[in-house]
This record gives structure tokens, sequence and C-alpha cells, in this order.
């Protein structure tokens, strides 16, 4: 599966002007919600929120990858934002966060939720693939450097 597979334009955003993890759940919720048929805003909120409870999604180097497995998902799908400042996110690291690539998955393929998070979580290891998401400065060029084909070297 491609990320271009469970990301669309629509659900990313540059330079986000939130300021807690809590807001910036409630923000993925809405842009998620449309595209979950029979899921609403506040199933999608709960599920990253109980994720978070149990240890936070915060990876260190400035990534969350919040996460949840949903009962009523009929397929899996993302959310990729950066903020316009770094957000205390209880990351492993004690590092604010600028960059939180979400993803809900149905609650019956937890293959599928695991090799979906291990491909975003390469992607996001990449050092030169996160520096350009950093500097991006549209929601366009977010989603081109984060579904261009992997490649070793980086995204950009």
């Amino acid at each position: 599966m491609e990320l271009k597979d469970i990301l669309s334009p629509d659900s990313t955003r540059v330079a986000v002007e939130e300021s807690s993890k809590k807001k910036i759940l409630e923000l993925i919720s809405q842009m998620v919600a449309p595209k979950l048929a029979g899921v609403s805003k506040a199933d999608i909120f709960d599920s990253l929120l109980q994720r978070e409870r149990l240890g936070s999604t915060g990876i260190g180097l400035g990534i969350a990858i919040p996460h949840g497995r949903l009962e009523n998902a009929g397929q899996p799908v993302a959310a990729l934002i950066t903020l316009a400042q770094p957000v205390d996110f209880d990351a492993i690291d004690n590092q604010p966060v600028d960059i939180i690539f979400a993803l809900l998955v149905p609650k019956d393929n937890p293959e599928l939720h695991l090799q979906t998070l291990s491909a975003v979580a390469a992607k996001l290891n990449q050092k030169d693939c996160c520096r350009a998401l950093r500097h991006s400065t549209s929601s366009a060029e977010l989603y081109e450097l984060i579904t261009k084909e992997y490649t070793a070297d980086s995204c950009s």
C-alpha cells in the first residue's frame, strides 16, 4: 500500500496554528471524519486519545504518529500536518513535535495497521524527508513530498 492510497491532498495541512496535543487530535478528527462513512469525529478523537493514554505516539525528533483502530471504518485513512510552532506531545525524547502523521485503520485489520505504521515511520526516519516537510510552504507541496516514491535517500 502506498501513502497516496490512504492520504489525500485535503488531509494535509502546513503550518497549522494549534498549541496543544488535544487541539491537534481534534483537528485530525475533523479532517478525516468525512472520509469514514459511519464514523463520527467523536469516535475518531476517542480512538486517538485512548491510544495516547497508553503512551505517547511522539516518536522523537519532532515527529508524532498518532494512530487508532476504529470499529466501523471501511478503509484506512491518514492525515499529515506540520505545525507553525512545535507543541509538547510527551515524546520519548522530551522534544516538542512539529510533524504529525495520523493513521486510522479498521479495527479488524491489525496487520494492515502495523504495516502502514512501519512504512510511515521508515519514511519519517529520513532526515532529508523531514527537513523537506518542515520547509513546505503549501499543503499541496506537503502532500507531494510525503507521497513521492520511497527512496533510501530522501523524499525531496
